[in-house]
């Protein structure tokens, strides 16, 4: 399905209010503190005490303002390089797997980044969203969600994390080799990732915001880690999908359905599809990156 347009995705009225928002937040961001970030063409700002790129900061601050969700929505949130694009290809083909079942329909993922799929809220105002898909995603922390996502009774959130020291090696390698432009050193951007400056950082910060959610609003918010889901993907696939509100039947387990979904996801099966070999994240995220940028190693421990 088309997706709808920006307008209609941001909940504004027309393209001159757009604009002019457009316009207010990048005085905003003009004056935040900021810092050289890992690319060195590129400077990180802080905003509500975290992090971020300004081309994903822009979306932030407009979300905030006229995001309304859809009462059905489920926002699977992250820090970059802790397992996202795994997490929305799981969810994305657990939420659509009664079409995409016994040859019915071919599965998006086929030949769809799960990026492309799974928008960021951070871009729906340039980019729109399909609203027969509930599923959307964010880096931001909780404290930074827009509102109108907290206070929403029924869409759900999805938190996944993963250990410091393998997001900070992936994001390194991420930035280092997929990006069109120098980096810093290995060393540099260790001290910065410490420090908390890096995208979405502080790192302990975001996860913390979640975790404490997650505690006081358990039916809300699903707190997974990275690890957890690798060493038990079939009781977390299950997990999830409860979760989601569509669980899996005992006739679809009797199928092997859920372990049908485990295969399909699994970073083997992803990253040997030709979408996800050579072609170019382009309908998502506001710079190319090669897909394949992606599917590094997907290990625990590197």
């Amino acid at each position: 399905m088309e997706p709808s347009s920006p307008l209609k995705a941001m909940n504004v009225s027309n393209l001159e209010e757009l604009s002019k928002a457009l316009i207010e937040c990048q005085q905003i961001i003009s004056d935040l503190p900021k810092e050289t970030s890992w690319l060195l063409s590129q400077n990180l700002h802080k905003y509500q005490d975290f992090w971020c790129y300004p081309n994903f900061l822009e979306g932030i601050i407009l979300a905030q303002k006229y995001f309304i969700p859809q009462p059905t929505d489920i926002i699977i949130c992250t820090l970059p390089k802790s397992g996202t694009t795994w997490l929305k290809a799981l969810c994305f083909t657990i939420f659509r797997r009664s079409q995409h079942s016994g040859g019915s329909s071919i599965n998006p993922l086929l030949t769809n980044m799960p990026h492309d799929i799974v928008p960021f809220i951070e871009f729906l105002y340039c980019k729109g969203r399909d609203s027969q898909n509930p599923l959307l995603s964010t880096h931001v922390p909780y404290a930074s969600l827009p509102e109108s996502i907290v206070k929403c009774s029924t869409c759900k959130i999805i938190y996944m994390c993963r250990d410091p020291k393998d997001v900070f090696v992936s994001l390194w390698h991420f930035n280092n080799k997929s990006l069109d432009t120098d980096v810093l050193s290995w060393e540099e951007a260790f001290d910065k990732f410490c420090t908390g400056l890096s995208a979405g950082g502080p790192f302990w910060d975001n996860i913390l915001g979640y975790w404490k959610a997650s505690l006081e609003n358990p039916e809300k918010i699903l707190f997974l880690k990275y690890e957890d889901l690798q060493n038990d993907t079939l009781f977390y696939v299950k997990r999830i999908a409860e979760f989601m509100g569509c669980p899996f039947s005992v006739e679809e387990e009797r199928q092997g359905i859920v372990q049908n979904i485990v295969n399909f996801c699994s970073f083997e099966s992803l990253s040997n599809l030709e979408v996800n070999k050579r072609n170019k994240v382009g309908n998502e995220i506001p710079f190319k990156v090669e897909n394949n940028a992606f599917f590094r190693k997907g290990k625990i421990g590197d």
